[in-house]
């Protein structure tokens, strides 16, 4: 039964319950006699039962849960409900003598798939009675949803549910999908594999993918028939638990005017928020927003922008203003969606932030980059080169970059590629830290490297290539990351 339809019944009943009770008093009150006996003074005695909702999961606070007190020995005589406060604080005054049965619903425990959580109560006096209640522990949360095999050293578990963007309402049978890179260094160089974990919704739309990799950062999508969702990022924690929601959406696609091999997402969709800075709180003018892959707009003299032709359902959303470092993030473009919030920092802020801790090695590789950088003829790349771009993705950065290309090969991935010598596109060899990472994609090396975490970058075309960057004697070049 959806949430919203229990609480409804639950509210009926308590109302019910609230009137027959008001009925057994008066009752009872006109049988009564003047002289109360030592039996009614002991049933007149109460307390108050308070206590706190825990979100184990957030290690927060869980506000707007509804809370419910109910008599456990005659249900006739008690029954209450209460929504737990900002700080996650509830409380119940006058509660006669007898044992009770106390639990919370809210929305967070549909997600994770848990029926309502409830505990015993005794009052047995005048006085207070605390009675904390939580969201289990990702550990125990883990072992129950994945089996008792999920100890310390398992994987990770990732949960959620998928609803229609339209309406709202839990989405079955779609197929939830995660993935995530992973590359083996050995004597032969890398290997590197895609790993990928299906899961189905049921009829309240949950979702649950064990043994997934953990902490780290992987990427989620939903997708059923023409419906799907963006493929987002999903970073899990240490913890080793977490939860997503996602909502499933329709979307047209159009071609872009003047380019027939690229093609658009858009729908009926809105999306509207304000774009400032983080110093001074300004808006900030003629700021680009776009969702990826589908439509795009300026924010206006007050930093305001609005979507009307968005697709609807979770989306990546990319903010972006001369001189300020980019923002990305995912969205859900729902009805009645609250206006968004965008803050951005300049680059001298980001930059005056970063704190390198520099090993030996580290060392000597920057200072051999700043020695090839002196004699070579290749291009190199600094970290203020690379903020300059704006980049979201590293692969990105190469778009700016004279003779470097984002091309889609046979097997449909999207590589960085370069002018060869005897081939008008090829693949460069690619190196990070030194090591050969043999057929690398460019959606590899975006979740391999960050931007902000690159301390150099080298560019040999064909012909420029040092011995120690060139793997073999093909026509093409070599690009090589240094990170700090």
């Amino acid at each position: 039964m959806p949430l919203r339809q229990r609480l409804g019944t639950a509210f009926t009943v308590l109302t019910a319950l609230s009137a027959l009770l008001a009925t057994t008093y008066a009752a009872r009150a006109s049988a009564q006699s003047a002289v109360p006996s030592r039996q009614d003074a002991k049933a007149s005695a109460s307390a108050m039962v308070y206590g706190m909702v825990h979100d184990s999961v957030a290690a927060r606070p869980l506000a707007g849960a509804v809370v419910q007190l109910v008599a456990a020995d005659t249900l006739a005589n008690f029954g209450r409900a209460i929504v737990s406060d900002s700080t996650g604080r509830f409380s119940f005054d006058h509660v006669p003598v007898g044992r009770y049965t106390i639990g919370f619903f809210h929305p967070m425990l549909d997600s994770l798939g848990l029926e309502p959580i409830t505990r015993a109560v005794a009052v047995t006096g005048i006085g207070a009675v605390q009675s904390d209640l939580a969201v289990p522990s990702p550990a125990r949360l883990r072992t129950a949803i994945c089996g008792a095999t999920s100890g310390p050293g398992a994987g990770a578990v990732l949960v959620g549910s998928v609803h229609d963007a339209l309406g709202r309402t839990p989405a079955p049978g779609v197929t939830v999908i995660v993935e995530w890179i992973e590359l083996t260094f050995g004597k032969g160089g890398m290997t590197r594999r895609m790993p990928r974990r299906t899961s189905t919704t049921r009829e309240n739309g949950w979702f649950s993918l064990c043994n997934v990799p953990g902490p780290g950062v992987m990427m989620l999508m939903a997708t059923r028939g023409a419906d799907s969702t963006a493929m987002i990022e999903v970073q899990v924690p240490a913890t080793g638990f977490q939860r997503r929601e996602l909502y499933l959406g329709p979307a047209r696609t159009i071609a872009i005017a003047g380019d027939s091999t690229r093609t658009r997402h858009v729908g009926d969709g809105r999306l509207s928020g304000v774009v400032r800075t983080t110093a001074d709180d300004r808006p900030l003018a003629n700021a680009q927003i776009r969702i990826v892959d589908g439509p795009q707009t300026r924010t206006n003299a007050r930093g305001e922008w609005a979507l009307t032709d968005a697709p609807p359902g979770t989306r990546m959303l990319e903010v972006r203003a001369v001189g300020y470092y980019p923002e990305r993030r995912a969205v859900d473009i729902v009805d009645s969606i609250a206006p968004m919030r965008v803050a951005l920092a300049t680059f001298k802020s980001v930059l005056d932030t970063m704190k390198i801790s520099a090993t030996r090695t580290i060392d000597m590789n920057l200072v051999g980059f700043q020695e090839r950088r002196r004699s070579s003829m290749g291009r190199f790349l600094t970290p203020s080169d690379i903020a300059v771009r704006q980049p979201f993705v590293t692969s990105e950065i190469f778009r700016s970059v004279p003779g470097l290309f984002l091309d889609r090969t046979m097997d449909a991935q999207e590589k960085v590629m370069m002018r060869g010598i005897f081939e008008d596109r090829c693949e460069p060899a690619i190196y990070i830290n030194g090591q050969w990472m043999n057929g690398l994609s460019s959606g590899d090396l975006d979740g391999f490297i960050r931007p902000n975490d690159i301390a150099g970058i080298e560019v040999y075309r064909a012909g420029q290539v040092p011995a120690q960057f060139q793997p073999g004697l093909g026509g093409c070049g070599s690009l090589v990351f240094w990170t700090k």
